[in-house]
C-alpha cells in the first residue's frame, strides 16, 4: 500500500475531470476526492481535485504527505463500499493523531466513479443477439464471443461494444473477465459447454449462467466432476439461467436472463 500511494502524477486541475473520465471509461474504477471546505492553514484550496485509482495510486494532488497518503487509503475504503463518503483531516499535532502539521482542517468529499459492469455473452446465436441488444439498452458493457465470424460483426451485433471471432480460451486472454463481469453462456453445444466451464470458473466473474435444460447440465456436471472439478465450483453456475418467468420468445429470454444478472450485480448494494 505505502508503495502504491507514493506514486502520483501532479496535472494541471483543469485536466482532472478529463483524467476521470478517461479512467472510467477505460474500465478502471475510480475515486474523485473534492476538498469542499477548509478552515485556518492547509495546503491546497476548496474545490481542488485529486483522482484515486484502485490500486491506490493517484492523478493530481490535494495536500501531499500525511493527509493526502491517508485520503488515498480512504478513498479505497470508498471504492470497496462504492457509496460516498465526506471526511474531515485535521492537520494540527501528529502526536494526537492528526494527519498533518498546517494548522487547519480540511473536509473532503469522495465520490466514486464505477465502470459499467460487463456482461460477457458467449454464443451469438438468436438469445446471444437478444441478451446483447437488452443488457446494451440497460447501460451494461457488452462482450459477445462466436467462433462464428459472421455473427460478431458490427452489421450483426451493432449493439455489442466489443465483439470477438474465437475461441472463448483466445477471447479471454484478450478481453479479460473481472469481478465486474456477469458471464452469459448461451451456446449450441454441450460439449463446448463441458469444455469451457472450468476456464470460466477459473475467472472472477460475479455472475455465470449456463443456458440449457437441467438434464442437460446435470450431464455437463457429471462430465465435469469426473474431470476432477468440485460440486462447490460449479454450484457457481446458474442453470437453468434466468428468472422463471415462463418465457418463450428470444426476447423474453433475455428479459429473463438479464433480470438475474441485475440480480447478482445489485446483490451487495
Amino acid at each position: 500500500m505505502a508503495g502504491a500511494a507514493g506514486r502520483v502524477r501532479t496535472i494541471g486541475e483543469g485536466h482532472i475531470l478529463d483524467a476521470l473520465a478517461g479512467a472510467v471509461s477505460g474500465g478502471g474504477p475510480v475515486v474523485l476526492a473534492t476538498i469542499i471546505d477548509t478552515e485556518g492553514s492547509v495546503p491546497r484550496h476548496a474545490g481542488t481535485k485529486m483522482v484515486v485509482a484502485a490500486d491506490g495510486t493517484s492523478i493530481g494532488t490535494i495536500g501531499g504527505g500525511t493527509v493526502e497518503a491517508t485520503i488515498r487509503i480512504d478513498a479505497l475504503a470508498v471504492l470497496a463500499s462504492r457509496r460516498p463518503a465526506m471526511k474531515e483531516y485535521v492537520l494540527q499535532d501528529p502526536t494526537r493523531g492528526d494527519v498533518g502539521v498546517c494548522g487547519g482542517t480540511m473536509c473532503v468529499y469522495l465520490e466514486p466513479y464505477m465502470a459499467p459492469h460487463t456482461v460477457y455473452i458467449i454464443g451469438a446465436g438468436h438469445v446471444g443477439r437478444a441478451v446483447v441488444d437488452l443488457a446494451h439498452w440497460l447501460g451494461y458493457r457488452t462482450v459477445v464471443v462466436d467462433d462464428r465470424t459472421e455473427l460478431v460483426s458490427e452489421d450483426a451485433m451493432p449493439n455489442a461494444d466489443e465483439r470477438f471471432a474465437g475461441t472463448v480460451e483466445d477471447a479471454l486472454v484478450s478481453i479479460p473477465v473481472t469481478e465486474a463481469t456477469s458471464i452469459v453462456v448461451v451456446t449450441r453445444s454441450h460439449d463446448l459447454d463441458a469444455r469451457i466451464t472450468p476456464i470460466l470458473l477459473d475467472t472472477s466473474a460475479r455472475y455465470i449462467g449456463v443456458m440449457g435444460s437441467r438434464r442437460r447440465w446435470e450431464a455437463t456436471r457429471e462430465q465435469l466432476g469426473g474431470e476432477g472439478i468440485s460440486s462447490g465450483d460449479m454450484d457457481r453456475i446458474h442453470n437453468p439461467i434466468g428468472i422463471d418467468i415462463a418465457a418463450e420468445t428470444v426476447e423474453e429470454i433475455a428479459v429473463s436472463i438479464m433480470s438475474e444478472v441485475i440480480a447478482a450485480v445489485n446483490e451487495d448494494l
